[in-house]
Parts: C-alpha cells; structure tokens; sequence
C-alpha cells in the first residue's frame, strides 16, 4: 500500500492561527490568505451542517424502521463533502475536526500553491489524506465530474465574489436530501442600484435601493437556485438564509420531487417599490388553488398593482426581481440549530453569542411575509422624529396584525398588515406629536399625511411589541466587528502566466471594480431604539431621497 505524501514545509516559516479546534499554517505577511470576520461564517457553517446530518439521519431511520423487509441493513450515518473553492483549507480542516460522521472531503481549488496549502494545513492538524483529500481543477468541471451515483451529501460554495457560475454544477452533484451552503459576497451587485444589468444577467432578476434590499438579495440568490434546479426536475427548500456583514450565507436542502417544482410559479414573482416612502407590494406569477379529487389546480396571477405610481404618495414605483417570495427558512430546523448551538460549550464556536442573536431574530420573523419597513424611513417619509420601535409595534398589533423584525436590518418592521394600515400608523403619530413645518404643501409627505385615517389606532404598551431576542440581551446586530473590516483581496499567489489568468476568469474568483461593497454596506448601528440614534438614521435616509 502507497505511503501517504508528506509536504515539504518548515513550521517556522508560517504563522500557525488557530480557529475551532483548526490551527492552520498561513504565509506571513500575506494578509489575505485568511479572513477572520468570515470566522462566523464558518461557525454557522459547521452548525447548519450537524443540523442537517441529525435531521437526515432522523429521516433515514424513521423510513429504515417502517420497511417490512428484515434482511434490509440500516442506513449509513457517514456522508461527504465538496468544498469547490478551498483556497487555504481552513473551512475543510475544521469540517474534518469538528464534523462527526464524514466519509470524506474533497477539497479542491484551482490553484497549485493553494492545493499545497491544503494538504499542509491538514497534515499539521493530523488529518489524514483519505478524510481530506486535496484536489487541484476547475470547480464546475469538478462537479459536472461527480454527478449521478458519484454525488456529495454537501457542496459547499464559497467563492469571491458571485457564486452564479457555479450554482449549476452544484445542484447536479449533490445526492437528493444533500445540503447545498452557498456564499456570495458581490452586494454592490445584489443589494443596490449601483449594476442592475449584472445582476440581471448574475442573478436573473433586477435589485432595488430600498430599505429592504439586503432580504432581496438573498431572495434573488435564492430564486437563482431555484430555477436552476427546476430545469433538473428538482426542487430547493431554503433552511437558512442569513444577510451578514459584506455577504449573504445561503443553506438549502435539494429534494427531487417534480410535484414541487409545480408549486414555484406561486412562490415566486416581482415587487413593487416606492422609491420615496418605502411601500411595496409583492406580486407572484402563479397561484395554486384545490382542485377536484385533492388534485391542485395551477393558474397565472392576476394584476394587482397595474398603477405606475404608489397609492400612498403618489410617488413613481420602481420593479425588483423576479425573485423567490416563499420563506426564507425551515423554523423547525433554525430552532433545533438554536437549540444546539445554544447547549454548546463557549469553546465550540468563537462566535457563538453573535449566532445565538441572529438565529433568535431569525426565529422571530415572519416567514409568511416578504419585504420589511424601515421605521426611520417610515419616520422620516412623514417629516416625524422617531419614537420608540416598540410604539410603532403596539400600534399594529393593538390594530390586530403580526409584526416582527428582519435580521438584515436594525429598525426593521416586517408585518401582515396592508400599506393603508401602515400609513394610517403613522398618520396617527403625527397627530399625536404635531405636524412638522418641513411638510411643504404638495409634496409626497403632505399628500401621504392629508389621506383619511381610517384604522383605528392605540400606541398602547402590547405585550408582543418588545421581542425576546431583545429582552434577553442577545446580539441581535453586530457591530463592525474590526477596522476596515470586509472581503479582503483575493490570493495573489497565482501563477502570473496568461493560461492562470484565463482559468481564473474562468473561476469567476477576480471581479471588476463593480464588486466594491463600499456603496451598499452601511456600518451596523448598535442595538438600540432609541429616539436619538433612529433620529440620526432617519436624517441619513433623507439626505438619500434628495440625491
């Protein structure tokens, strides 16, 4: 038997960093070889990960257990990984460290120093190179090479920068149950107006500069996804989806159940969007009703926002998508990571009071509704300064709707009641504070301001309005979690021949300027409603309406 390879390194020329239960070997002074703000993409990582492989192996017990055939032998709890675009390793190292149950790893990269990396940094971590097994090549030839019967449990993408060119290869070579985690990190793209056209032609569906566009973002990934595996008869059911810091972090589960590609017309669809006021309305493609027999019957949607301007300020509204308007998790299996990652010791995830705040504000949303208010545009909108969130909050629920808030942003107010509702809200609040001199006559707060109210309104105290995430004191919204904190550059450590720079355009890892997020990601506020700290937001929004 063939003795496994060595690599050639001397400890003392790296600088050994250690993460998890990982301590990996990076070159010194190559800042960008690690980034350690993305640690918490990789702690939520391993978390989703063992969630899913608990409630897989659940699944294939609970069907092993009801087979009449008792010379059937019991499922296999072990599966395998794909981490396409490995650079350092350091995501398959903890994966191999932390993860129970893993076959193997094929981590692979197309870069020959990065593939040394790999086997480096694992056999300082005493991994060996059956578990982890490092892989030079090209990602999507490397999946289009693994589909049918050679199929991964998991693809995990985490590219730089967009993840699109890869999603096709990713859902043929993942088996039917797999869990597919998927990273993109070019929100300029995603999450503003900044390239409309690149991501039209990235992601399928046009992004808005609206308070809501991190949640888009992730619903145009997500929609992507989608109509990708549909065109394979196969059908993504998101169980995570979470905007963070410069990226959004994507985990769906990929069923092959044709009856449910059926079922997307109706799930996805457009937006409508008031560019002064915030108001929106989400429009989907298709609806399903009961048919005879308990067959469904599919049909096309009928217009409902067939008017050009927004009905609350009479202002121009502006398309978004398509994108996916289904729900953005599975809260069955966002609880039971909560629960998981809430019983882990300290020592397990070094981020783990950031993940408790964010599943927990995830737990609260509303799965049912897409988009969300902002309250310091909804403020600002009618010249108000801002009370209290929790005020806006009783006032609807005190009216009879569900409100909760959004984990893409601070201040957010997602809820099923109807703009005129909203507005009626607000209108309320003006008469209650005085109605600002700033109001001119005509403009879009004078004519959201002179409608009738015509809900009645209590800012009573409700019991809902102040949400547990916050009662408990969970980091609910992280603060910038260092200076000049984001993606940093890619790995230059290339070979520079013109052959590396074509493969690497082909990889779709180096990206034009247009990727910069410094246009789209705003700095975190602290977590706090206060009147003040709102105020200051609000004053932000209105110097953005005027531009």
């Amino acid at each position: 038997m063939a003795e496994e390879y060595v690599p050639n390194y001397r400890v003392e020329d790296y600088q050994e960093l250690k993460e998890g239960q990982a301590t990996i070997l990076f070159p010194k002074n190559n800042e960008v070889f690690y980034n350690p703000v993305q640690q918490f993409n990789r702690d939520m990582s391993i978390a989703a990960i063992k969630t899913w492989h608990d409630t897989t192996n659940e699944a294939k017990m609970l069907r092993f257990n009801k087979s009449a055939n008792p010379n059937k032998a019991a499922p296999s709890t072990k599966f395998t990984i794909l981490e396409a675009l490995a650079a350092s390793g350091l995501r398959s190292v903890r994966y191999a460290k932390e993860i129970e149950d893993i076959d193997f790893i094929l981590t692979n990269d197309l870069l020959a120093d990065a593939v040394e990396s790999i086997k480096r940094n694992a056999h300082f971590n005493g991994i060996s190179q059956k578990l982890v097994r490092a892989n030079q090549g090209d990602a999507v030839a490397v999946m289009y090479a693994h589909r049918d019967k050679d199929a991964f449990d998991v693809v995990d993408l985490d590219p730089y920068g967009t993840a699109a060119p890869f999603i096709d290869g990713a859902i043929q070579a993942v088996k039917k149950g797999g869990l597919i985690c998927v990273t993109c990190t070019d929100l300029a793209v995603l999450a503003s107006h900044n390239h409309p056209e690149a991501c039209f032609a990235k992601y399928g569906g046009n992004p808005l500069k609206a308070e809501f566009c991190h949640e888009l973002a992730l619903r145009l990934v997500i929609n992507s996804l989608q109509q990708t595996a549909n065109r394979h008869k196969r059908y993504i059911e998101p169980l995570l989806s979470c905007s963070i810091d410069f990226y959004v972090r994507i985990f769906v589960r990929v069923h092959d159940k044709p009856i449910l590609v059926k079922n997307v017309a109706s799930q996805t669809g457009i937006v409508y969007h008031c560019r002064y006021c915030g108001t929106f309305a989400a429009q989907p493609f298709g609806t399903v009703e009961p048919g005879k027999s308990g067959t469904l019957k599919y049909h096309v949607s009928a217009a409902t926002a067939a008017e050009r301007t927004c009905a609350q300020c009479e202002s121009k509204l502006e398309i978004g998508g398509p994108c996916w308007l289904g729900p953005l998790h599975n809260k069955d299996f966002v609880q039971r990571m909560y629960n998981a990652v809430s019983s882990a010791s300290s020592s397990m995830y070094g981020t783990q009071p950031r993940m408790k705040g964010m599943l927990k504000v995830i737990l609260e949303e509303l799965d049912d509704v897409p988009f969300h208010y902002s309250h310091p545009e909804l403020c600002s909108a009618v010249r108000a300064s801002c009370p209290p969130l929790t005020k806006v909050n009783s006032a609807l629920l005190n009216a009879g709707y569900r409100v909760s808030g959004s984990h893409t942003q601070h201040g957010s107010i997602k809820t099923d009641a109807p703009p005129q509702v909203v507005w009626d809200v607000m209108r309320s609040l003006v008469k209650e504070m005085g109605r600002s001199p700033k109001v001119v006559e005509g403009s879009p707060a004078d004519k959201l301001l002179a409608k009738p109210i015509a809900t009645e309104i209590s800012f009573s105290q409700h019991k809902d309005a102040n949400p547990e995430s916050r009662r408990i004191k969970l980091v609910r919204y992280q603060m910038n979690p260092e200076k000049n904190w984001g993606p940093k550059a890619r790995h230059s450590g290339a070979p520079k021949t013109k052959n590396a720079d074509a493969k690497r355009k082909q990889q779709d890892r180096s990206h034009a300027p247009e990727d910069s997020l410094a246009a789209s990601v705003p700095e975190a506020a602290a977590d706090s409603e206060s009147a003040t700290e709102l105020d200051t937001v609000s004053n932000n929004v209105k110097k953005l309406r005027t531009e």
